[in-house]
């Protein structure tokens, strides 16, 4: 679900010392990729993004905190919402476009909120950050609540709308986590669970879309990816929660019931029909030999997650 936010308000952006960032120095491995061949620039450019791989790993203990957070919220009937502005904003949007149709959520539950709104997803408007205003704004019109986690993604952690944001979640009683990729930022400071994968200086200094960008894309995949799991839209990797929207998809979800229950395609195909197209539910009804109804049930007394409905676990 994406939430558009625009705002006339302005508050001005904290610009001091703003060389200092991270995400703003230069970096000496591309000081001279303009003057390489183009296989000498792209290994560069490879080889500095292979530090981010390591940025991440090391932040997964704040990870995890936050995958924790974000179930626990969840199983209270809570959402996962996303806020960015620009780059950061985009890829908040991106990943909480991908939950409905990879895990079966529903479109409101996990939520991305960009910084000028659909327009900014193809076009630069990036003064709307400097709108601090807005940001709380924007939770106030989701209305959240303490059931809420609320993730602030911004590059060089001090973004204002994206403090705004998270002030105001955190003023709401939502459990707050930030994404930067520069050391000691405001927005570290500002949440209940920073999350600082921090690779270095850009390819190309004055933009963050690059090596901050991936890093970012990287620990939403883990949010979102390691809730989901944790919530029981997996069974071992595999993706028993999809949506079976077009061919390709079906024939994925045909597949699916076939290695989890041992049958063939044709029967796997009839088990999958007889079950509504719900991979779970044809998974129940065939290892159980129980009809439609019974298998349901023992989905939604185990809340959705297949390894209790069959009994494989407590």
């Amino acid at each position: 679900m994406e939430i558009s936010v625009t705002d006339s308000s302005t508050r001005a952006p904290d610009l001091a010392h703003l060389s200092q960032l991270t995400t703003e120095q230069q970096n000496p491995a591309s000081a001279d990729i303009d003057m390489l061949d183009t296989e000498g620039m792209l290994r560069v450019i490879n080889d500095e993004d292979a530090r981010i791989a390591a940025a991440v790993r090391a932040e997964i203990p704040a990870i995890a905190r936050a995958v924790d957070a974000i179930v626990s919220r969840i199983e209270q009937g809570g959402r996962l919402i996303y806020i960015g502005a620009g780059t950061s904003g985009r890829l908040g949007v991106l990943d909480a476009s991908e939950c409905p149709p990879t895990f079966n959520t529903p479109p409101d539950l996990v939520v991305g909120v960009i910084a000028g709104g659909d327009h900014a997803l193809r076009h630069p408007v990036e003064a709307v950050e400097d709108q601090e205003e807005s940001g709380a704004t924007a939770l106030d019109e989701l209305h959240v609540s303490d059931r809420d986690a609320v993730v602030g993604i911004a590059a060089s952690g001090r973004t204002p709308f994206v403090l705004g944001a998270v002030a105001r979640a955190r003023e709401l009683g939502a459990v707050t986590i930030g994404i930067s990729n520069t050391e000691n930022s405001r927005l570290s400071a500002a949440v209940d669970i920073p999350i600082t994968p921090v690779a270095g200086p850009e390819i190309l200094s004055g933009s963050t879309r690059m090596k901050a960008g991936t890093a970012q894309k990287l620990v939403l995949n883990m949010l979102s990816t390691g809730a989901m799991i944790r919530l029981g839209k997996t069974y071992g990797n595999l993706m028993v929660d999809m949506q079976s929207t077009n061919a390709k998809l079906r024939r994925r979800a045909v597949g699916i019931v076939q290695r989890v229950t041992g049958i063939d395609e044709v029967s796997a195909a009839e088990a999958l029909k007889a079950a509504g197209g719900d991979v779970k539910t044809a998974i129940v009804m065939n290892r159980l030999a129980v009809s439609r109804d019974a298998a349901q049930e023992r989905l939604a007394s185990a809340r959705g997650r297949l390894r209790i409905a069959l009994g494989e676990t407590a």
